[in-house]
């Protein structure tokens, strides 16, 4: 709901080993608790890796699209999301990136759009 009504971004807090999951998780992998806990992550995160798609396919949202390995500002984890129109030459592991949300969202991780080069170093 956050996501949708807001542009918020939420991660779910393991409380025994305090890892912040972004996409959430109901468990914990290391601890096997529950993560009740929801605390708001990003929405500006850092570049970790990234691959560009060679193929078409149909669950492609645009032709050869390059994927980003993002770690939201207080995360533990990184996720997996598409990258904006920055071409693959200028993109730079440890670029700091920030997310650009669809106009009509409906409450799931797809509300954003893609993220987007803030910096190119």
């Amino acid at each position: 709901i956050e996501l949708r009504d807001n542009k918020k971004i939420f991660g779910a807090k393991c409380p025994s080993c305090k890892k912040v999951f972004s996409p959430p998780k109901k468990t914990c992998g290391d601890c096997f608790v529950d993560c009740a806990d929801w605390v708001e992550v990003g929405p500006q995160g850092t570049l970790m890796g990234f691959i560009q798609a060679l193929y078409d396919g149909a669950a492609h949202p645009v032709k050869r699209p390059i994927f980003g390995l993002i770690l939201l500002e207080g995360a533990s984890t990184a996720m997996l999301h598409l990258m904006g129109a920055t071409p693959l030459e200028e993109l730079k592991i440890g670029s700091k990136v920030k997310p650009v949300f669809k106009e009509e969202r409906q409450g799931n991780i797809l509300d954003i759009l893609h993220f987007e080069v803030i910096n190119h170093g």
